[in-house]
């Protein structure tokens, strides 16, 4: 239930973070009378990412009869969330700095055309995330058919995830925004490395991918499937005592590299010339501050 904990303060946090650069972006300007359209753009985005999360849910235990092929959807979906994490951490760890101002300038754009840009863009800037977690909720929580447990720790990530940039847009809290993203985004490739595992094996259950009965190793003495830390093991990172050989190769394969890849040092960009310096000046000046509150700074 942790792994779908962290996806939903994580996924939520993202989302409320963008929901708060629009809101104090309209209060700072003075336009307070958009803010409805904000609010009906979120809504929508909230309502239509539910609305996919119960799709995706349908399609697999009403509209596939046979098990082959719900095997076949879990394994695409899986894979499908897997990519999506992977883009969303890296997309995120890149475009911190920016993430506000480009925002901003947005929202004025769309404030120029009228109340249903806005709310458009609010919608836009919120779905994402939205769609994001449904599908990557979906393929986290396979296997606990029945249990409301990775729910319920969804629906307390998102809460979390708003109380918290409720309190950082209020400036009641202040917490390290780089820190949070760089370990939340290490324990998501975790994750989305167990997410593949699984999606591998459904690849192999559905007779797409050999080697199901091919066990890499079998340590189900020394690491009991019934014991509490064997379960939470299996929950969070889809760790089980006897992977086929295919699996093991898969989490590998993913986990190793990226997390390389993910926690190396961001390599510093020149220094602007006289004219580039200028220009960004004048379009940050009165956002650098909002940028640093408000989104997590990419540092080295």
């Amino acid at each position: 239930m942790f792994a779908t904990y962290l996806i939903g303060l994580r996924e939520g946090l993202e989302a409320t973070l963008v929901v708060s650069i629009l809101v104090a972006f309209l209060v700072k300007s003075q336009r307070r009378d958009r803010l409805p359209q904000v609010w009906a753009g979120v809504g929508l985005a909230v309502a239509l990412s539910v609305l996919f999360g119960w799709l995706i849910e349908y399609t697999s235990t009403s509209l596939l009869s046979r098990s082959e092929d719900r095997e076949l959807f879990e394994a695409i979906t899986s894979v499908a969330a897997v990519v999506f994490v992977t883009w969303m951490i890296f997309w995120m760890r890149r475009a911190a700095r920016t993430i506000a101002g480009e925002l901003r300038g947005k929202l004025t754009e769309a404030l120029a055309v009228g109340s249903l840009a806005v709310a458009g863009m609010a919608f836009l800037a919120v779905i994402r995330e939205g769609l994001e977690t449904a599908l990557i909720f979906y393929s986290a929580a396979q296997g606990a058919a029945g249990d409301s447990g990775p729910l319920l720790a969804l629906i307390g990530g998102i809460v979390t995830a708003v109380v918290l940039g409720v309190l950082l847009y209020a400036s009641a809290l202040r917490i390290n925004l780089s820190k949070f993203f760089t370990w939340t985004g290490a324990l998501l490739i975790l994750v989305a490395a167990g997410i593949l595992k699984y999606g591998v094996h459904d690849f192999q259950e559905a007779g797409v991918l050999p080697g199901l009965n091919d066990l890499a190793f079998d340590i189900t003495g020394a690491l009991d499937p019934s014991t509490w830390y064997a379960a939470l093991l299996a929950g969070m990172f889809n760790v089980t005592p006897a992977p086929t050989v295919l699996e093991t190769i898969a989490w590998v394969a993913y986990a190793v590299p990226v997390l390389l890849l993910f926690l190396r040092p961001a390599r510093r960009r020149p220094a602007p010339t006289a004219t580039t310096t200028t220009v960004t000046d004048e379009r940050g000046a009165d956002t650098g501050a909002e940028a640093e509150a408000a989104s997590p700074p990419q540092r080295a």
